[in-house]
């Protein structure tokens, strides 16, 4: 069984104004249909897959998401599909959609998106948030990495924050989502230290290179183990991400080093993610 750890729920004409709306053809170098179908994503996947799905919320950025969506898209397939919330913590109001996304929509993780909404996420003024979560067992997945919205300031998407959380927060399960592309140095220091902090591979495939090398990175520092598989749909495919994946583990290396291992590597597409974020 495929554990997809982050997928999307996105209805284009309701989710996005500008600056996401416009910023978002840098994504793959022109314009990128993010509206989320099922018979697509199912067609894409095996059918055994289970999917964490995420909605996104950050004003700045002109994304907003209701919760309620990602609530009514995950109860029509409750076998497959597991439901997140999603806070802008800069927003007032948070904790009361905080506990209403998990006490009366029954959501049970939550997505944030520091540089997106423009906060630093290892500011103590959100360890509110960071507490209910450790004491509930909603694991986080909180955007790391680059992005293509000229607004969402890159200083808070910098893995190297989230250490600082880790360390006031032990029992937080957090995914620390696309390896902290192009910091995943960074990234692989913040989830070798921690126990319950992980990374995904969501969105790397398709730059090939940048992949090959993540995941030396990470093997160098044996933190294999600690990296999740996830799709990024609508942006890419379960099944494009697996190829990818696959490919890159074929690759023979640089002469003089040792190449990828293989089996590692296919670990990562099977690995049981549900068990170590506790939502088994």
């Amino acid at each position: 069984m495929i554990v997809d750890v982050h997928s999307h729920l996105f209805r284009h004409s309701h989710d996005f104004t500008d600056p996401f709306a416009s910023d978002s053809a840098r994504a793959h170098e022109g314009e990128v249909d993010l509206t989320v179908k099922w018979e697509e994503y199912a067609a894409s996947s095996p059918a055994d897959t289970r999917t964490i799905v995420v909605g996104g919320k950050a004003r700045r950025s002109g994304l907003w998401v209701d919760d309620k969506a990602v609530a009514a898209y995950v109860a029509e397939r409750p076998d497959r599909l597991i439901g997140y919330l999603a806070l802008d913590p800069t927003q007032p109001g948070w904790q009361d959609e905080l506990r209403y996304g998990h006490q009366e929509l029954g959501l049970r993780g939550i997505k944030l998106m520091p540089m997106y909404a423009g906060f630093d996420p290892a500011a103590e003024e959100y360890d509110e948030l960071y507490a209910y979560a450790e004491r509930h067992g909603l694991p986080l997945l909180v955007h790391t990495g680059t992005t293509f919205v000229s607004a969402a300031p890159l200083e808070y998407a910098m893995p190297r924050h989230l250490d600082a959380v880790a360390i006031r927060h032990p029992e937080l399960r957090m995914v620390l989502a696309h390896l902290g592309h192009p910091f995943e140095g960074e990234c692989i220091a913040v989830i070798r230290k921690h126990p319950h902090v992980y990374a995904d591979v969501s969105a790397l495939h398709y730059r090939p290179f940048q992949l090959w090398h993540s995941l030396r990175l990470a093997q160098d520092y044996g933190v294999l183990h600690k990296l999740l598989f996830g799709s990024d749909y609508p942006f890419t495919t379960v099944d494009d991400s697996v190829k990818g994946l696959r490919e890159i583990a074929a690759i023979p290396g640089i002469p003089g080093l040792p190449p990828l291992d293989a089996d590692a590597v296919e670990a990562i597409i099977e690995r049981p993610s549900l068990d170590l974020l506790g939502l088994s």
